[in-house]
């Protein structure tokens, strides 16, 4: 009899870079056509718009804002893929957002431990606390067999209190000083480029990424081969908020502070993680293109008001949203997993 988890019904990595590479080619075939028309047009929108869209100013945003979306994202991916859904990436985000900068003000911008400097001891913190309110989580979907969705929530509005009140008992405000030090975008560039890659590697390339993928598809299978699903399912939770706490901490250093007024510094980023994962398809390529693409479009807006333009912003953040229910509707490439969402019991 064969190994029953190599029978599950998972899309192939050709289909899935094939759609991954749909979407990249879309994305680039539409950059070129904005330079084409930037160069016989230069004094149109166009020409006005190529300049934003290929300047520094724009990059160095766009991979700013690009990290919490696109790490809050791969997290995502390794939770549904296990068989979890996890909703709750905004709060991950919010709570490392804020940890990370509490625990860099406290050490003491400037000064370092074991020689790690108070901004990367900052960005530790804020990983560590998101993967222990992920864990939280874990244990109440998992152990406790708790909606998954219900949960998700009740951690999005825990950090989204919790943080803020946080932020005014240590600084006497729900927006907290700057600490007059920051990770610059070439960091956070550079954490989502290796993450992603690692995170293909993991999924595609070891046995726990199969493991993983079997969690969400078929744990009875993965359980016939003496495998603990709840181990898994734990393990890609854990990773959510381990990625997450990556995206957060990211935002806040990125610029030395944590802003906690309204919906706070991340402002749906964690909700659009979502949307940019189903938008590729789960697959850590596609979600970065997502990620890079929503995050342009809401650095190029920012831009254009500047210019006299008079785009809201609420409008532009309608976007990804749009995006993805064509993709849904139109396409129909976005595969959730058969078991997310569904509790597990082992077998004896």
């Amino acid at each position: 009899m064969g190994n029953p988890i190599a029978a599950l019904p998972v899309v192939s990595d050709l289909v899935e870079d094939d759609y991954v590479r749909s979407l990249l080619g879309g994305t680039i075939a539409t950059l070129g056509v904005l330079a084409l028309l930037a160069l016989l047009f230069p004094a149109s929108v166009a020409g006005d718009l190529a300049d934003i869209v290929f300047s520094r100013s724009t990059a160095a945003s766009t991979a700013r804002l690009a990290a919490p979306i696109v790490l809050a994202g791969l997290g995502g991916i390794f939770a549904e893929k296990s068989g979890v859904i996890n909703i709750g990436l905004e709060g991950l985000l919010i709570i490392s957002a804020f940890t990370s900068v509490y625990v860099a003000s406290i050490v003491g911008v400037g000064t370092a431990v074991l020689g790690v400097p108070a901004i990367w001891v900052g960005l530790l913190g804020g990983v560590v606390a998101s993967t222990l309110l992920a864990g939280v989580f874990g244990v109440v979907c998992i152990e406790f067999e708790a909606d998954q969705i219900i949960a998700g929530l009740a951690v999005w509005l825990i950090a989204l209190g919790l943080a803020p009140f946080a932020s005014t008992v240590f600084f006497g405000g729900v927006n907290t000083p700057n600490l007059g030090a920051r990770v610059s975008w070439e960091y956070s560039a550079v954490m989502v480029a290796v993450a992603t890659l690692a995170s293909w590697w993991t999924l595609y390339r070891t046995a726990f990424g199969t493991h993983l993928r079997a969690a969400g598809e078929n744990p009875r299978a993965l359980d016939t081969v003496g495998v603990s699903v709840s181990r898994v399912r734990y393990a890609g939770v854990l990773l959510s908020g381990v990625l997450s706490g990556v995206g957060g901490s990211a935002l806040a250093l990125s610029i030395g502070q944590f802003v906690g007024s309204g919906q706070t510094m991340v402002q749906g980023k964690g909700f659009i993680a979502i949307v940019a994962y189903l938008f590729g398809n789960y697959n850590p390529l596609g979600t970065l293109g997502a990620g890079i693409l929503f995050a342009g479009l809401d650095a190029t807006q920012i831009r254009l008001q500047q210019l006299g333009y008079a785009i809201p912003d609420t409008l532009v953040q309608t976007i990804p949203y749009v995006v993805v229910v064509l993709v849904l509707a139109l396409v129909g490439r976005t595969r959730i997993p058969a078991a997310a969402g569904e509790h597990y019991e082992t077998e004896e």
